[in-house]
């Protein structure tokens, strides 16, 4: 699963194989000082870990994290990583699997979503891929809140001022790749699903994410050059 969710990176940043970095938060100390060697940070998903646990390298995680903000390095947070981000920068992450989202389903842009630099083409309900039965109960102060769901806020928020979103939904993920991970990891989820949705329901009911399809490589192609565009946000 650590290669294809380095895939679907690949897929939807439109990148060539070897243009991104894979690092291992379980095995790898992340190195703050390396960092101008690259032009953004994504954070993707965690398999079977939570954002809201103390893991032993969860406090390394971190403060990478709020040293990459605070050098305004572009950073981009899907499901898990949008929690961590929260997490990171004073927001809370919590374990709520009454709550928990599964498959294709509608998110609505907020009023600032609707005028925001990437999600400003997207209609204003649209599909995304989730997976997720942890999910941020707080922003971090200076968030701004993108995009909610019908059974909770916070799908999607960008830092006031600086080039760092993070989004509850899996932006990484086509319908294709959400059957994989869904495959994979259906007993870690489906045990806490508060009702007796069948797998194979939720499969079916799939669907192309058609605007989020996009939505990495316009937060490539908006922040990862060489001018500060996100400076006045």
């Amino acid at each position: 699963m650590l290669q294809q969710e380095l895939t679907c990176f690949l897929e939807r940043t439109r990148l060539g194989e070897g243009r991104i970095d894979t690092h291992n938060v379980l095995t790898e100390h992340l190195d703050a000082s390396r960092l101008h060697a690259y032009h953004v940070v994504f954070i993707g998903g965690s398999g079977e870990f939570s954002a809201a646990d103390n893991h032993p390298w969860m406090q390394d995680l971190l403060s990478f994290v709020r040293h990459v903000v605070n050098t305004g390095m572009p950073l981009f947070g899907s499901c898990w990583g949008h929690q961590v981000i929260a997490r990171a920068l004073g927001g809370r992450v919590e374990h709520d699997p009454l709550r928990a989202e599964m498959g294709c389903l509608p998110v609505q842009l907020t009023s600032a979503g609707l005028s925001d630099t990437l999600f400003g083409s997207f209609p204003p309900t649209f599909l995304a891929n989730m997976g997720h039965h942890d999910r941020v109960t707080i922003l971090p102060p200076g968030a701004v809140e993108l995009a909610r769901s019908a059974t909770q806020p916070f799908q999607a928020f960008r830092m006031e001022g600086r080039p760092v979103y993070g989004t509850q939904f899996h932006s990484e993920l086509d319908a294709a790749r959400e059957k994989e991970r869904l495959i994979r990891y259906q007993k870690f989820y489906m045990d806490e699903m508060p009702d007796a949705t069948a797998l194979e329901g939720v499969i079916a009911a799939l669907a192309e994410t058609t605007e989020v399809d996009h939505l990495l490589f316009d937060f490539l192609r908006t922040f990862a050059g060489h001018t500060r565009p996100w400076e006045g946000l």
